[in-house]
């Protein structure tokens, strides 16, 4: 994890400050401002450093649980992130319950000769679709059509339903592929027969014993599932209006607000570890036998 998050941290760096363009100029614009004054916001920022002198004093601060003072806002990182952290995590947390509801429902119900290819097509329109395009349909047909949920609210549960319904579609074409073929792999192994040989119905072999199996795939992708919701909320917070990380990060990058850019790199390395941690936790408990294989290695 310290690995991942300093290997982020590093090529975030580096990426950043070899973009072409000044962010002191970005900042004050070329008004009226003296190159005095411009020199000593540079020294100030310590942007007049060498470029590695710079790498190692992010990294000191970093270590320390700096992340540094934002160039326009003049707020701590940590706060300017902070203020924008919930309405993200509201967002994000209830795309992956819609999610995971849509997969299960295409996966279940989709396994049959008539419904398989109906499904196989739906998911592969998910997958393909661009997130801003689903945001503008949805907008579109449910908004302003219907008028069932409000188009600019950023208050409530209805505001939040076609933002997190936008970022849940393309997730949920994935999750359903790749549990529907985990069913399907589950449905051949010789435990089946037995089970059914017990009296087991269709229903109870598929919700406590196939769906187990089939469930230990899709659970190793919610690291992809943790890195597409972050990116896809840039998009979706942009169409829809809303405040969150997504918007702070889109107005740092366009102002060059570096340190800012940088804490959303690093937070997103974070998250990412911590998934994959927790994701590793639960693959373990689905399948023991992945336990058993580590423990001879």
């Amino acid at each position: 994890m310290i690995l991942v998050v300093w290997g982020a941290a590093t090529v975030g760096f580096f990426s950043l400050r070899l973009i072409p363009g000044d962010p002191v100029n970005v900042l004050v614009g070329l008004g009226n401002v003296s190159q005095r004054v411009r020199d000593q916001i540079r020294a100030d920022w310590g942007l007049v450093d060498p470029l590695l002198l710079q790498y190692f004093h992010y990294l000191g601060r970093l270590l320390q649980g700096d992340f540094g003072t934002s160039y326009r806002m003049q707020q701590p990182v940590a706060a300017v992130i902070g203020q924008q952290l919930a309405p993200t995590m509201q967002l994000m947390g209830l795309a992956i319950s819609f999610a995971v509801l849509l997969a299960f429902g295409s996966a279940l119900l989709g396994r049959g000769r008539r419904t398989g290819p109906v499904a196989g097509l739906l998911e592969l329109v998910a997958v393909s679709s661009p997130t801003f395009w689903i945001g503008l349909v949805l907008i579109g047909v449910f908004g302003f059509g219907l008028g069932w949920f409000p188009v600019v609210a950023t208050a409530g549960f209805g505001a939040l339903v076609l933002p997190a319904v936008t970022l849940a579609i393309p997730v949920a074409g994935i999750l359903s592929q790749v549990l529907r073929q985990g069913l399907d792999d589950a449905a051949a192994l010789p435990f089946v027969e037995t089970v059914r040989a017990r009296g087991a119905g269709q229903t109870r072999l598929v919700l406590r014993h196939t769906l187990r199996h089939a469930a230990a795939s899709s659970v190793t992708l919610t690291g992809y599932i943790v890195g597409s919701l972050l990116g896809g909320s840039v998009l979706v917070e942009t169409v829809f209006a809303r405040p969150g990380l997504g918007r702070v990060a889109l107005n740092a990058i366009v102002n060059r607000d570096v340190p800012v850019v940088l804490g959303i790199i690093v937070l997103a390395a974070v998250s990412f570890s911590l998934v994959n941690l927790l994701v590793d936790v639960v693959a373990d408990r689905l399948d023991p036998r992945l336990a058993t294989e580590q423990a001879y290695a």
